[in-house]
């Protein structure tokens, strides 16, 4: 497959608002050993995206300043030792960085084949969200069939993702949102109650609706003030993921109810991990979630798409919080 010499990136020309997003000419990048060559045609936007523009997140040592964590395309060129793929594959995958660009290069063991009947701006929706949430609610969270899951900010990318995850996988789903038109969205995707936090107290009504048992996990985007209510609605072993702090990253916490009822606080960030854990959970995406994937049990949710030279109008809308699901940047 031809390619060119140079490409068109998105750069952070320095820390701010998201007009710091600025396209530039970058040379094409070579793949490495263990790596693929993806021409993108679309790129996911995220909040760690947010966080590298504003200068609160910078990329990992050795990993490109172009901003962008997921992408989906074809395969552009195998570099040594690749093994299970060939030039002109779809593919999507999860990067450490390099998304926002015509080409990128990441290991192949953090890629995984475009789902069945999806677009490629569908496709590229998925990686950075199900990695996430598959290796946060499942593996740190230890979800189960049968038991319950509250996911605080049910409209987000991780949220939308979270829902429909918990729910084709056995679990009971709560979700936080705010406002009737999310609440309404959080329940066409499966939860099982709707939770308007500008509404209502969520912790009073997860012990209520589960006969003041609690619910099993918690995964929290917000922090700050959510923290202690979260603990408080925790069933006994339950377990509170934290994966994010919209609302601060300090909190004041009672820890008699975590010795009382037995409980785990978790989180993780998934960037820095090293590729073999990202094998690892591509590996359990593809034999578990894939396929709910594929038949449209779990489906992509995308709200809007921009230009790769709008990128920073991408970035002012997911400030915004108006948006349910993903935001996707199209390439070609």
């Amino acid at each position: 497959m031809s390619r060119p010499e140079t490409m068109t990136a998105i750069e952070v020309s320095r820390p701010g608002a998201p007009e710091v997003l600025t396209p530039a000419r970058r040379p094409v990048p070579e793949a490495g050993p263990g790596e693929l060559l993806i021409e993108v045609a679309a790129a996911g936007v995220n909040r760690p995206d947010v966080l590298q523009r504003l200068g609160k997140y910078n990329p990992p040592p050795g990993v490109t300043d172009i901003p962008g964590l997921e992408v989906a395309g074809r395969v552009a060129a195998l570099g040594p030792e690749v093994t299970g793929w060939s030039v002109g594959d779809p593919v999507c995958a999860l990067l450490a960085g390099g998304g926002y660009a015509e080409y990128c290069t990441v290991p192949a063991m953090q890629c995984l084949p475009v789902p069945e009947g999806l677009s490629m701006i569908e496709a590229a929706s998925l990686p950075e969200t199900h990695f996430t949430v598959w290796s946060n609610v499942f593996e740190r969270g230890g979800l189960q069939p049968g038991e319950s899951l509250l996911v605080h900010g049910g409209t987000s990318g991780i949220g939308t993702t979270a829902i429909q995850m918990a729910k084709a996988l056995g679990a009971r789903v709560f979700a936080t949102a705010k406002g009737a038109d999310k609440c309404r969205a959080c329940r066409d995707l499966g939860a099982d109650r709707a939770i308007d936090y500008t509404e209502e107290d969520f912790a009073a009504v997860v012990k209520e609706e589960t006969g003041g048992t609690g619910v099993d996990v918690v995964l929290d985007i917000v922090g700050g003030d959510y923290v202690s209510r979260s603990l408080d609605c925790l069933a006994v072993e339950g377990r509170y993921v934290v994966i994010g702090f919209v609302r601060g990253a300090t909190a004041s916490v009672n820890l008699f109810p975590v010795m009382i009822k037995r409980l785990r606080i978790t989180g993780s960030t998934l960037r820095a991990r090293p590729a073999s854990y990202k094998k690892a959970v591509a590996d359990q995406l593809r034999a578990r979630v894939w396929p709910l994937v594929s038949a449209g049990t779990i489906r992509p949710v995308v709200h809007q798409t921009f230009p790769l030279a709008e990128a920073a109008g991408a970035h002012a809308l997911m400030e915004s919080n108006r948006h349910v699901g993903k935001i996707v940047l199209t390439v070609r």
